[in-house]
């Protein structure tokens, strides 16, 4: 055997652990099951906005709040304008909502924001039961609230995710793709990771918290990926992140390549930087407790974000075609075959319109516009400095 061949073995056998957790997970969503309550109480929620020059699109927001199917007097409004020089303030203000204003160069992004308001507007949102964070340029469903507090009149909930999905999914085939993909990783992984150990992680989004949990804690983490960053936090209290898949936001998705390059390359960045330095102390926990949420969690980070996943797949394949025995052949075709299965589940699963699906025939162009941009991430520097991803034009 030449060292080439160990090479390939080698990397078949690695990218085979990805392709088992994608298909475990996928099975496990089938099996998900909503958790229903007996009784809505109808907590008071008290809805956050972190806003960074949102100027624009902040009255919508809040005018979308505001038109949810919840009581008046259950809900009250918050928005952080942080480091603005644009009148998101007046904005907000103008239409109900509740302000605090910070300014802190030297401390800036959405983690030290809600950690910021957290710990220093207390008197603010005490006397809500439930606080949920959405971002400034989403769309919350009209049962939004309505869901978020029957997640939480469920005993014991502390923590609770929404879905994310997209507002303008037929506004080309980025967006198009980009609702796939958020069918897959923002539902299907979610429901199928909760199947599997209980919980789930954060997507920084939609996310919603006992008002008693985010007292004590604050926002700790302050990374660009702060979202993931603090799920970990709360696996290792045993704190478990439910799931509500009717609890839903819509997020415009930007369509120009140059918009979109920056937002995925920040979050993506982020994510590699989070997984050298989590993995190790997740797979410690799983060998120290035999717990099967801490592998969960390792898997679910772990596994390296679809674009780039197919383009590993391809380096196996084309590797294995080179070995002599035919089963490395079979098990690299064993990667596409769940692949497909992956996808499609996805779209069954969250009813996707026919355009998703019709435009999931772009998605090799859209596997071609990633490659240059891991080429970049591996050699930009990195930035936990919010960045507020450009809007489309109105």
């Amino acid at each position: 055997m030449t060292v080439i061949e160990s090479i390939i073995r080698f990397l078949v056998v690695l990218l085979s652990l990805p392709a088992a957790y994608l298909l475990s997970v996928t099975v496990a969503a089938y099996l998900f099951r909503k958790e229903n309550c007996t009784e809505n109480r109808f907590l008071k929620i008290g809805v956050l906005i972190p806003a960074h020059n949102e100027e624009e699109g902040i009255r919508r927001t809040i005018r979308s709040v505001l038109a949810c199917d919840y009581p008046s007097d259950r809900l009250e409004i918050h928005v952080i304008a942080d480091n603005c020089d644009d009148r998101t303030a007046e904005a907000a203000g103008s239409e109900g909502a509740d302000v605090a204003e910070r300014t802190d160069a030297n401390r800036r992004g959405k983690g030290q924001a809600l950690d910021w308001f957290l710990k220093e507007c207390r008197a603010r949102y005490r006397d809500s039961e439930v606080i949920t964070i959405i971002d400034a340029d989403v769309t919350p469903d009209r049962n939004y609230l309505r869901e978020i507090s029957a997640s939480f009149s469920q005993p014991g909930t502390q923590v609770v995710q929404a879905y994310n999905g997209v507002s303008n999914p037929e506004a080309g085939w980025r967006p198009g793709l980009i609702d796939a993909a958020f069918n897959v990783f923002n539902h299907l992984r979610m429901a199928g990771s909760c199947r599997l150990s209980g919980t789930c992680v954060l997507k920084g989004n939609g996310m919603a918290f006992s008002t008693g949990l985010l007292e004590r804690t604050g926002w700790p983490c302050h990374s660009i990926v702060e979202d993931m960053e603090f799920s970990l936090r709360l696996l290792q209290e045993d704190i478990s992140v439910h799931y509500n898949p009717d609890a839903v936001i819509r997020s415009e998705m930007v369509t120009s390549g140059k918009n979109a390059s920056s937002q995925r390359s920040r979050w993506e960045g982020g994510r590699f930087t989070l997984v050298r330095n989590m993995g190790g102390p997740l797979m410690k926990q799983f060998a120290k407790t035999g717990r099967i949420r801490y592998l969960v969690a390792l898997a679910e980070l772990a596994t390296p974000p679809l674009s780039l996943l197919v383009m590993l797949f391809m380096v196996g394949t084309a590797g294995s075609i080179l070995l002599p025995d035919g089963p490395w052949m079979l098990v690299a075709g064993s990667w596409w075959a769940i692949l497909v299965f992956y996808v499609v589940s996805g779209q069954i699963q969250r009813k996707a319109p026919l355009s998703t699906w019709m435009v999931l025939a772009a998605a090799p162009l859209y596997v071609l516009w990633k490659i240059p941009l891991y080429a970049a991430m591996l050699i930009r520097k990195k930035s936990s400095a919010w960045v507020r991803t450009t809007r489309e034009a109105r």
